[in-house]
């Protein structure tokens, strides 16, 4: 099978759940473990750090790579979804995995995954552990896909467990309160292992306790230190997101990382892992700014700080899923903005018709389109060199446009 091929034949097993949502949703282990098994338990041939969490786990996973990586080591970098390239996912020292490893690691493998009918998620989560067996590396920082407790990376025992914040993110799998959510995410804290929480919350803040109680685990509530540290990610939200990962940091036993390092790590994140998609400026002039905020407590952030920037007129290009709650994000959004609705091409894509008729009942005014790059091509004709752009409301709006 040639790259493609092989990515079609993946995509096709089992829906892949960013594309298709809830019917692509497997709340079990057995699979993983299955295929664990099958390729003789690569992930306990490597160290690692879990990142779970409602908001700035990815983020968070990045800087962690970066600053391990400024301090020498050969790091592992496992994330979900990708923007662009599926090949994004699974990364070594900023280095995307191979195509021809893909290839290769679905065609050994393909017997086992047909009869054992593993999903998207399953089959991408064995490829980089294997991935990372195989090359040696020092750590991996793992990122959980969805929840914690029942996500498929949680067959690791890493060196430290991080949760950044809960939020009300997909409530149709994880419950519909925030302490509910906070169960399934605390799910990855582990017996005897550290954990970081970044953002102390007073409705979970006793999920937490509880469960690093009960498995005889150090918390630590990040949230709780003063310091501020710089980092090359712009938005002001991501100044927890620093605070979270140097309290990782200095929680890691056995690395021998400098302050210098960690330092230089939070200002070359972007250089040294390649994240994108995250309070990124696209251009200048017009300013255009995309980000891949998507629930309500990533987009209240960033509407916040959209109101710091300088502007003559706002124009937000939007799209959103169809399992988003509109009713608790569209009231986020500025009224006095020009917006250019749209749908991501995915299945689950909410239908630009449908949004731009809800986003009326809230006072948000503009063209609809039916795809990304019309609605910003369309804005950046009607912008000016001292207007700002704005892009967001979905990972996959982004990613059409980067």
């Amino acid at each position: 099978m040639t790259y493609q091929e092989t990515l079609d034949w993946m995509f096709s097993q089992l829906p892949m759940y960013q594309r298709q949502g809830k019917t692509a949703f497997k709340k079990d282990l057995t699979n993983i473990l299955a295929f664990s098994k099958e390729l003789n338990f690569p992930e306990k041939k490597f160290k690692s750090i879990h990142v779970g969490g409602t908001n700035g786990k990815g983020s968070t996973s990045h800087m962690l790579a970066s600053i391990l990586q400024e301090a020498g080591y050969k790091v592992g970098l496992y994330t979900s979804p990708h923007l662009k390239n599926f090949t994004e996912r699974i990364r070594i020292n900023g280095e995307e995995v191979s195509r021809s490893f893909v290839i290769d690691f679905i065609q050994k493998n393909r017997v086992f995954l047909e009869k054992q009918g593993l999903s998207f998620f399953e089959m991408t989560v064995g490829m980089a552990f294997q991935y990372f067996a195989e090359e040696k590396i020092d750590i991996a920082i793992i990122e959980v896909g969805l929840g914690g407790r029942l996500d498929s990376t949680n067959i690791i025992t890493p060196e430290v467990s991080v949760i950044t914040n809960i939020g009300l993110d997909h409530t149709q799998f994880l419950g519909e309160t925030l302490p509910e959510i906070a169960f399934e995410k605390a799910g990855i804290i582990k017996n005897n292992v550290p954990v970081i929480i970044g953002e102390k919350q007073s409705e979970v803040e006793h999920v937490f306790n509880e469960k690093a109680n009960v498995s005889n685990s150090d918390i630590v509530f990040a949230s709780d230190f003063s310091e501020e540290y710089e980092t090359d990610l712009l938005g002001d939200y991501q100044k927890l997101n620093a605070k979270t990962t140097v309290k990782t940091i200095e929680t890691l036993k056995n690395f021998l990382i400098t302050k210098d390092q960690i330092k230089k790590g939070l200002l070359n994140v972007v250089r040294n892992t390649g994240l994108k998609g995250r309070w990124q400026v696209l251009s200048k002039s017009p300013k255009v700014i995309c980000d891949t905020a998507h629930n309500k407590e990533g987009l209240s952030i960033v509407m916040e700080q959209l109101k710091k920037e300088n502007y003559n007129k706002l124009h937000i290009v939007l799209g959103v899923v169809s399992d988003k709650n509109l009713e608790t994000i569209l009231t986020l959004f500025p009224k006095n903005a020009s917006y250019y609705f749209c749908e991501p091409k995915i299945p689950r894509a909410l239908n630009v018709s449908i949004l731009k008729a809800k986003a009326f009942e809230f006072g948000l005014s503009g063209e609809s389109f039916k795809s990304v790059n019309q609605a910003y091509k369309i804005s950046k004709e009607k912008a000016s060199g001292n207007d700002l752009i704005y892009i967001g409301g979905s990972t996959f709006v982004v990613a059409e446009v980067l």
